[in-house]
């Protein structure tokens, strides 16, 4: 499995707005070959930034996700929130995932 990790800092009176933009997402990710599963993770703390977790069957399927229309299509509705809603820029990171404790075993390197 492969992880890919957003962390998006966001200014406090835009949160809800950061939140509602999420649960009315295009879901164009949903249906890509490889997709597994997507989280947001609202900070306990609002001076730390949220994190958007895509879980992927591969590196190579978050590739291809991120090449495709449905990238691009998907990703047009992030223009809706204005510049200053954002504390600074979102920092991309990429694991790959080595233990699930629930499938322990199953998923190994």
């Amino acid at each position: 499995m492969f992880v890919v990790m957003n962390r998006i800092p966001v200014a406090g009176p835009f949160r809800g707005a950061f939140e509602a933009r999420f649960r009315a997402r295009a879901r164009e990710v949903d249906r890509m070959p490889g997709f597994v599963r997507n989280w947001v993770l609202r900070p306990v703390d609002p001076e730390d930034p949220y994190v958007v977790l895509t879980v992927w069957e591969s590196p190579e399927a978050f590739e291809a996700w991120t090449h495709s229309e449905a990238f691009q299509r998907g990703h047009a509705r992030s223009g809706t929130l204005p510049r200053e809603a954002f504390r600074g820029p979102s920092k991309l990171e990429c694991y790959e995932l080595i233990l699930d404790s629930q499938y322990e075993g199953a998923h190994g390197p």
